[in-house]
């Protein structure tokens, strides 16, 4: 007895952090994604009906995944079994199954087994799972970061509905911070810490959508605060000083990290020089590496501009020989720079199609013959043989240009890779494309006259 009291004791003096303290154990308590969560909605009715079923939990970190889990799970009435796919392998899977028949087998309960992290799973672990959802062994719920139609084997997505989970807004995560200030039992409510309407809006700012990054800066704060009148005060300079080396949502190599180079490239390629310059300095304010975006600018000078601009491509590379050389903060004004010169210049995807026009013929036809006439004749035997023959030298000619010469194998003469469009300087390549088409088919009426 005097063992099972100390346990107790001890158990309510471990700490806990204040998200962990403060996680809803209710939908009424949930806040933030309304959405899912109102009256007619497929979660919402799930529990209400105590009906849940195998779901995909998709969502930035710190919206909810874990914690909506174990509200259908307690809603249900259902046994929860969890593991991480970061820490766990087949000896754990193992062991959670066995859990779950236990429970089939001895109270009729279901068994909710939530992973984190699932995209973490290789294929062979994620379609370990998949029989014991088929004989209602478990009710599988898995949470992740990343796209599931990328990371996720499509076999469990057949098994499983998938639910977006949205980054919590700034009302949300006032209302989080108005929650942990308030409550006395598990949140700050004993210590009586007052926080203006503009502190509360800089953390709620600070917390980027995340509940618990928000959280955990107010449990700092709170340690930090100050006992003035028998109240703990908070002064800007403590939320400064938390706040100083915070980070936006980036995530490199995941879903964020896609998602903002591609609104990037997109700002880039419709001309817009403000989208262009905020989610570039997203990206950098977010610890993305500068040489990758001085990469992918010069890959947007080629791709989005080409011959309508052939500055573009120079202005890229001499922005990231300028951040090799300065590294940041002033290397980064030479990319903003550059970022903005490709979003203001005239825009042609002319040669990027052209290019794959090319690739595909190349593929399509194989390997065609290089026409006799084209051949460098650097032997007799090759003179012999017709090399070099009627080949007409392009500057011998009136304007360099010798009409009706063909320069393509005969497979494939009809084909026109490069087309300018009426952009920049591809407006005069395309008057004067158009005029040597011109007098090609002047040559060529002229040979069946």
């Amino acid at each position: 007895m005097d063992s099972l009291l100390l346990s107790e004791e001890l158990e309510s003096t471990v700490y806990r952090p204040l998200a962990a303290r403060l996680r809803p154990t209710s939908v009424k308590e949930f806040i933030g994604q309304p959405h899912l969560l109102s009256p007619g909605r497929s979660i919402f009715e799930a529990i209400e009906h105590q009906q849940p079923h195998s779901m995909i939990l998709w969502g930035p970190p710190g919206v909810g995944k874990t914690t909506l889990a174990k509200i259908i799970a307690n809603a249900c009435e259902c046994h929860f079994e969890s593991i991480s796919a970061v820490l766990a392998g087949v000896k754990e899977i193992r062991s959670t199954i066995e859990q779950a028949r236990f429970q089939q087998l001895n109270s009729a309960r279901k068994t909710i087994l939530f992973v984190d992290e699932v995209h973490r799973f290789n294929k062979a672990q994620q379609d370990a799972f998949l029989p014991h959802i088929e004989d209602g062994t478990i009710l599988f719920i898995g949470a992740t970061t990343e796209n599931p139609s990328f990371e996720l084997n499509n076999a469990l997505l057949s098994r499983a509905r998938v639910y977006l989970l949205k980054a919590l807004t700034k009302v949300d995560l006032i209302a989080v911070i108005d929650n942990a200030l308030t409550d006395e039992s598990r949140g700050l409510g004993k210590l009586k810490l007052k926080l203006t309407d503009d502190q509360k809006s800089t953390l709620a700012k600070t917390g980027d959508g995340d509940a618990r990054r928000t959280l955990n800066y107010l449990e700092v704060l709170s340690d930090m605060a100050e006992p003035i009148n028998g109240k703990c005060q908070i002064n800007d300079e403590h939320i400064s000083q938390v706040i100083e080396e915070s980070y936006r949502r980036f995530d490199k190599g995941g879903d964020s990290f896609y998602e903002q180079i591609s609104a990037l490239h997109k700002s880039v390629r419709g001309s817009s020089p403000d989208g262009t310059l905020y989610w570039l300095t997203r990206m950098l304010d977010g610890g993305c590496d500068p040489i990758y975006i001085a990469r992918r600018l010069t890959r947007m000078a080629t791709e989005d501009i080409g011959l309508a601009d052939p500055r573009a491509l120079q202005v890229t590379l001499n922005s990231w020989d300028a951040y090799t050389r300065l590294g940041s903060p002033e290397g980064d004004l030479a990319l903003a720079q550059a970022a903005v010169y490709l979003a203001v210049a005239p825009k042609s995807n002319a040669m990027y199609t052209a290019f794959g026009s090319a690739r595909k013929t190349i593929a399509d036809q194989g390997t065609l013959e290089v026409p006799l006439h084209l051949r460098n004749a650097t032997t007799n035997l090759n003179k012999e043989l017709g090399y070099g023959e009627e080949y007409r030298y392009a500057h011998d000619e009136n304007d360099a240009f010798a009409a009706g010469e063909k320069y393509l194998p005969e497979e494939i003469q009809k084909d026109q890779f490069y087309n300018p469009k009426q952009s920049g300087l591809e407006i005069r390549i395309k008057e004067k494309m158009d005029k040597f088409r011109q007098l090609n088919q002047q040559a060529k009426n002229k040979r069946y006259e």
